[in-house]
């Protein structure tokens, strides 16, 4: 059998990564890398991703060689989460979690984190007996790595929605 040397590095890459439960212990390394991705997330400083912490039903880090190099937070439908994106998803949905933030440091992109932390979302879904996982994701200006990476995990597009911004996103949801 023929080994892929991609695979092969994602293997190892992704097996010096642990995935934990993020803490306010974590706030300046996440704020820190929400502001890598800015123009792809919304701006989170240190106030923002405590209002946010205590908001959200679900967040990971995943962490190599003590370091927070990738982060996901998330909401469960009922949430009292004053966000137009997760209010869209709560006019049109039932037992849902929303990911409101994904975000992969540069270094570790491509290296199966996203699918990690994603396939921890689904899971803990499933356990929280909840249907659905939902994001939104750019479409005006695209932000094709992510609609590539939604679309290889089973997201279709509910609508689309225009920001204050006057960005356009794309509403995406798939079974849990």
């Amino acid at each position: 059998m023929r080994l892929n040397p991609d695979r092969i590095r994602k293997s190892v890459a992704l097996s010096a990564v642990s995935l934990r439960p993020g803490t306010l212990a974590d706030t300046r390394q996440i704020v820190d890398l929400n502001l890598e991705f800015v123009a792809v997330t919304s701006p989170m400083d240190s106030d923002r991703f405590r209002h946010l912490f205590g908001c959200a039903s679900l967040v990971t880090v995943a962490e190599m060689d003590g370091r927070v190099v990738a982060f996901l937070m998330a909401m469960a439908d009922g949430t009292a989460y004053e966000n137009g994106n997760f209010q869209w998803f709560a006019e049109r949905l039932r037992r849902f979690i929303y990911i409101d933030r994904v975000v992969v440091s540069s270094g570790c992109r491509n290296q199966g984190i996203g699918s990690a932390l994603y396939a921890h979302a689904l899971s803990w879904a499933k356990q929280a007996g909840l249907l659905s996982l939902v994001a939104e994701m750019d479409l005006d200006p695209p932000n094709i790595g992510s609609l590539n990476f939604h679309k290889n995990k089973g997201f279709v597009q509910l609508g689309t929605r225009v920001l204050d911004s006057a960005k356009t996103v794309s509403m995406q949801a798939r079974s849990v």
